[in-house]
């Protein structure tokens, strides 16, 4: 401590020191700086000049000194205001000049003595705020006011002081470098920046040191550049640093201020430590009814370095010559797991010793190999009670169509594996053979025939035969019987469709009416080949006759070219179609053929006999609408006539005002179509009696009138009416 304090009275007191003689400087030098604005023809001039202890005015005779500048400390914090300069005459008498200022802070930052003309800095003063000011001096005759010197723009400069430490704007700092990297390797730059003048003195002249992170680390003191400083650093024995570095002005010197700041550095992994096996054995014991690709066991290689560095391969080297083995790598937790890629059987092989290599993924040439760890594993088949197992995994038998019912169609086998032996049942299963078309025998497994079997309906059968064992019935096993049903000779061939041929009146003898193809639902191993010919009866008629195309096809031809729809519209020609199967079979089908009007192109128009008698040029349906529109005039025609006929009539009826109905009721028995004496048509057609009305005596009539009715209405009534009781 009281080295310290020695050390810091001793920084103060050099620092007034460079105060003062910087001040004593300033002020001696500012009569000479600079050039005049203004050039003075008279004897004197305005002088400027910095006042101290012990100074002295200097004049010059006939002119004022040439001046432009003054200057005054930064942060100067005294008592009372501080002296920059003063402004003086020779013109006139002291006591007669007045002195003035104007410009940048006249009259708040600087004041003038009017009479002596001394300039002082009234305020606290800063550089890196304002680095000058720019003002105007004026002197003028305190009796007159008239100017004596022409007005002079003079500068106040701020002189700097070292009053701002160097800071690190970037800060904190964060960097990375390779672990084992090399001595002198570039980690990070950083810098520093100081407010203070650049130019004037080395109050901004920064020295960069190191506080904390030697010895790994070293900063060069100029450009401020980190670097590596120690051999071999290893990021698995220490990742993290921090490191201080401090800037420093005055070039470093005693009295310099300072600043810091913290450089986070952290080692980055390189592939420098290979993978390494937990343990050199490891034992495991797996059951022999694993199933193929499950966990039997697990293996792990750590590996100190991190990321991509540390990820490992597993693989088996020695030891499975058999490939029942294979090792993966969990990328999540980089562990080898093992697991089949066979069945294990225990009543061949029951033990295993393995070598298993762990081998990096990435490999880093600055470090020395090998990057590979090995380990024994040795395993131990652990006994299971086995499934059956089929002599093959699928049974493809044969058996042909309409075989007899019974009859044997072949064998499945199946053993236990296990050393028991047990023996095995057999079963159908009837989801797979739901009309029960086949049987097994439970004890030897020989499948027979339990319903005919037709190919043309369902080609194959596929059903499922299990082995299960006596002892454990849980102990059970499937395999898949696919059964072909053989083809035999059936089947007839028949006419590929339901052919309807057309005949041309016109044609040409010897013209292809139609061509015939056959289809048989049987399905030889040489193929069809049809055999097609007329029925005997038909053979040498005279109208048709067929012809063999080498195609399976035959193409029947006209024999002649008088065929008439008027003499026969239709034909009917019988073909027997034979197949080449063994026995053949064969099929009689009729081919109908029509005689049909046709085109000079041998386009058919019309194949009815009615449509033969039809002017030519005209088709059916604009005969159809002729007949019809005839029809319809004849209907117009009747009609017309008729009301016509209607309108010449005289009405029964003479007086349209008076129109009545005779209603007549009674309860004799009429006479018939010859009894005329019932009614008086004369009454009927006159209700008004103009004839006279001469009622019956032996019916008591119940007149009743109802105005606006016809008489022939109530006539034609009383008629219907006497037809019903007759």
């Amino acid at each position: 401590m009281p080295k310290r304090s020695e050390e810091m009275l001793m920084d103060l007191w050099l620092s007034l020191l460079l105060v003062w003689i910087t001040c004593v400087l300033s002020v001696s030098m500012t009569p000479i700086i600079g050039q005049s604005k203004s050039t003075q023809t008279g004897g004197s001039a305005v002088v400027a000049s910095g006042v101290g202890e012990g100074q002295r005015l200097l004049s010059r005779a006939k002119r004022g000194w040439v001046w432009n500048q003054m200057f005054v400390l930064e942060e100067f914090s005294g008592p009372d205001p501080i002296l920059v300069g003063r402004l003086h005459t020779d013109k006139v008498d002291n006591d007669t000049a007045r002195y003035s200022l104007a410009g940048e802070g006249a009259g708040t930052i600087f004041a003038i003595n009017e009479k002596t003309g001394d300039i002082h800095a009234m305020k606290r003063l800063d550089r890196e705020e304002k680095a000058e000011y720019t003002l105007t001096a004026k002197v003028t005759n305190g009796i007159t006011g008239q100017l004596l010197e022409p007005m002079t723009e003079f500068i106040i400069k701020v002189q700097d002081i070292n009053d701002n430490a160097p800071k690190f704007t970037e800060g904190p700092y964060h960097a990375a470098v390779e672990e084992m990297s090399a001595v002198g390797t570039s980690v990070i730059t950083v810098t520093a920046t100081d407010a203070d003048d650049p130019v004037y003195g080395n109050s901004a002249k920064l020295v960069y040191s190191i506080l904390e992170g030697q010895p790994y680390f070293s900063v060069d003191p100029n450009s401020a550049t980190i670097r590596i400083a120690l051999h071999g650093m290893d990021r698995e024995m220490r990742e993290d640093y921090q490191v201080v570095i401090q800037a420093k002005d005055m070039g470093g010197h005693m009295g310099g201020l300072s600043g810091t700041t913290t450089v986070s550095i952290t080692l980055q992994d390189i592939n420098d430590n290979p993978p390494k096996f937990s343990k050199s054995l490891y034992e495991f014991v797996i059951p022999e009814d694993l199933p193929l690709g499950k966990e039997g066991g697990k293996v792990k290689a750590n590996d100190r370095d991190i990321g991509e560095n540390a990820k490992s391969t597993y693989s088996i080297i020695e030891g499975d010559d058999q490939g029942v083995f294979e090792i993966i790598t969990n990328a999540t937790t980089q562990e080898g797991i093992l697991q089949l890629r066979k069945p294990l059987d225990y009543e061949s092989k029951r033990n295993y010793t393995l070598k298993v290599e762990a081998t990096n993924i990435r490999s880093e040439p600055r470090s020395n190999g090998p990057f590979k760890d090995t380990a024994t594993v040795k395993i131990v088949v652990e006994d299971s009670d086995e499934p059956p197992v089929f002599s093959k995994p699928m049974y493809l038998l044969e058996v042909d169509e309409n075989a007899p019912i019974n009859k044997i169609i072949g064998t499945v086998t199946a053993r236990d594996p296990d050393a028991t032996g047990s023996p095995i049942r057999y079963f159908i299963d009837r989801h797979t053979d739901l009309e029960r078309q086949f049987n097994i025998n439970v004890d030897n497994g020989r499948i027979t025939l339990a319903k005919p079997l037709d190919r043309e309906t369902d080609m194959w059968h596929n059903i499922t035969v299990t082995a299960t064992e006596v002892r454990n019935h849980s102990q059970i096993s499937r395999a898949v019987v696919a059964i072909r049903v053989m083809d035999i000779n059936d089947n007839a061939p028949e006419f590929a469709t339901e052919y309807e041929a057309f005949l041309c009146e016109n044609g040409k003898p010897g013209q292809v009416i139609q061509t015939v193809s056959a289809v048989d639902k049987d399905d030889p191993i040489q193929g069809h080949y049809f055999d097609y010919r007329l029925v005997p009866e038909m053979l040498n008629n005279p109208n048709f006759t067929i012809k063999n195309n080498q195609d399976n096809s035959i193409s029947v031809l006209a024999k002649h070219d008088t065929f008439r729809r008027q003499k026969q519209e239709m034909y009917f020609l019988p073909i027997i179609v034979t197949d080449n199967g063994n026995p053949p079979m064969s099929s009689t089908n009729t081919l109908t053929i029509r005689v049909c009007g046709c085109s000079k192109d041998g386009i058919v128009q019309s194949c009815n006999v009615e449509a033969y008698v039809l002017p030519i040029g005209l088709s059916m349906g604009a005969l159809i609408a002729i007949l019809a529109c005839i029809i319809l005039l004849l209907v117009i025609v009747v009609l017309f006539v008729t009301l016509r006929r209607h309108k010449n009539e005289p009405l029964i009826i003479k007086d349209d005002e008076d129109v009545r109905e005779n209603i007549i009721r009674y309860d004799d028995e009429g006479g018939g179509e010859e009894d005329t004496e019932a009614f008086d048509i004369a009454t009927l057609q006159n209700p008004d009696g103009i004839n006279g009305y001469l009622p019956r005596k032996d019916i008591k009539p119940d007149l009743q009138f109802m105005p606006r009715a016809g008489g022939l209405l109530a006539f034609r009534n009383w008629c219907l009416k006497r037809k019903k009781n007759s």
